[in-house]
This record gives C-alpha cells, sequence and structure tokens, in this order.
C-alpha cells in the first residue's frame, strides 16, 4: 500500500510517496524552500506542487511544526503565526480536493521510528526526542501515538528545557558537543524520573554525531539514535493518513 506524505519545516517543504510494507520511499521525494513568510496559504501553495507534481490524488499527511487537534493549528513554530487557530486539514483538503491529516512533526517521526525504524518491536513505553532549534517530542506506548507532547516546553532549571538543552546550542568541536551533551543527560534523568520510559529515541540532525557523546548519557533507560532521520517526517505522514489519525 502506497500512501503520500509531506514535511513542513522552517527551511523546507518535503513531499514523496511511500511504501507503507517497507517505509520507504516509492518515489522521488521533491523539497520546496519554505515560503517566506510562511502563512497558510503560501504553504499551502507548496504542498499543491508537491503532490501534484506526483500526480497523486488519494489522501495525504501532513506534519506541521504545530500543536494539532482536530486538524486545527493552536501553536506555531518557525511558521508564520497566521496558522494560529487555522483548520490546516480543511484548507488543503479543499485546495487538493482529497482527505487529508494534518499532525505534528515530532509526533510523526516517532510514529515511523516505531513503525519501521530505531524503536520497532518495542512494546512499552518509548520517548521520541528531537533536539533542534527546539526539542520535539513523541511519546508512544504499545506502538500508538499520545499526540501533541511538548517536553521541550518543560520547565526545567527554571527555564524551558528546550532553551537549556537544544541542538542549536552545539556548534563545532567536541568540547562543545560534551558540554551540551552533560546537559541532554541532565535533562533526560529529569524526563525519565517523570515518564519512565522503556526506550528513548534520539533524533535531530545531531543525531548524526550520536557516537561522539553517546558515552556522556547515563539514564537508566536506554537510549538509540533515530534512524529514518530526514524521511522520518514524510514517512510518518504518511503512516498517519494511512490510519486516519485525525487528532494527532
Amino acid at each position: 500500500m502506497q500512501m503520500f506524505g509531506v514535511d513542513v519545516g522552517g527551511s523546507g517543504v518535503k513531499g514523496a510517496p511511500v511504501d507503507l510494507s517497507t517505509g520507504k520511499l516509492s518515489g522521488e521525494r521533491i523539497r520546496i524552500p519554505t515560503p517566506k513568510p510562511a502563512t497558510p496559504d503560501a504553504v499551502a501553495d507548496a504542498i499543491v506542487e508537491i503532490v501534484k507534481s506526483h500526480d497523486w490524488s488519494g489522501p495525504i499527511g501532513v506534519t506541521l511544526p504545530s500543536v494539532v487537534i482536530n486538524g486545527v493549528v493552536k501553536t506555531a513554530a518557525n511558521i508564520d503565526p497566521g496558522w494560529v487557530e487555522c483548520d490546516a486539514a480543511r484548507l488543503l483538503g479543499g485546495r487538493l480536493g482529497v482527505p487529508v491529516i494534518v499532525l505534528n512533526d515530532a509526533d510523526a517521526a516517532g510514529l515511523a521510528e516505531v513503525t519501521y525504524g530505531a524503536a520497532k518491536g518495542e512494546s512499552g513505553v518509548v520517548l521520541l526526542l528531537t533536539f533542534g532549534t527546539g526539542i520535539g517530542s513523541a511519546y508512544l506506548y504499545r506502538g500508538q501515538l499520545v499526540p501533541n507532547t511538548e517536553l521541550g516546553h518543560l520547565i526545567f532549571k527554571e527555564q524551558k528545557a528546550e532553551h537549556y538543552a537544544a541542538g542549536r546550542l552545539v556548534k563545532r568541536g567536541e568540547l562543545e558537543i560534551d558540554w551540551w551533551a552533560r546537559r541532554v543527560d541532565e535533562l533526560l534523568e529529569y524526563i525519565d524520573d517523570l515518564f519512565w520510559p522503556d526506550l528513548f529515541v534520539f533524533g535531530g540532525g545531531i543525531s548524526k554525531r550520536f557516537e561522539n557523546y553517546a558515552h556522556l548519557l547515563t539514564t537508566r533507560a536506554p537510549i538509540v539514535p533515530a534512524k529514518l532521520r530526514n524521511q522520518a517526517g514524510i514517512v510518518g505522514a504518511a503512516l498517519a493518513a494511512s490510519r486516519g489519525i485525525e487528532d494527532a
């Protein structure tokens, strides 16, 4: 079975069809720079262009860097604030003429990793954390998504957790990544005490360097790097569309 996924990020809008039997892209991944400003209509134009370039006419899934409830956007990170309270599912569905499922980008990555990637086969609680400009999170239990967690907004050391340990704080150089990793370890210990996950999945661009700092992470729960990397959003969006997740 194939489904189409689109991942809307701060710098690019990316989309492709996905073979859900394997979790691999089954067509060309097309990327369009995120419009500036990234208003609902401008981003919708980019999504329509990507979907139509594949001559796709079925349901699609779309990720946004936002809390999304029943297709309605509640927050806006790295996209225009005009998204807030926009019924994104209705907007995009009207433009494309097909059913559209909209969900948070980290939630999509979590779905992809638990189905095809680093957390495949884990039957307990999985917490995926993406370390980038901020900290995104996805909470999954027995493969089922609990949507819209915002663990990067936990108050930790008198500030938001993502202000203390986001991936953007790391520059080049091993000393700097060690400093950052020790901060992450403190945060993971705090999250571990609150949620007692069976597995942490470590995502975001900095997960590519996981072997450089893994030895500094001492949390009780095992920690593994994400596998799907920059395809996780597309794959998770397609998977969400196939499952009809409308409240993610």
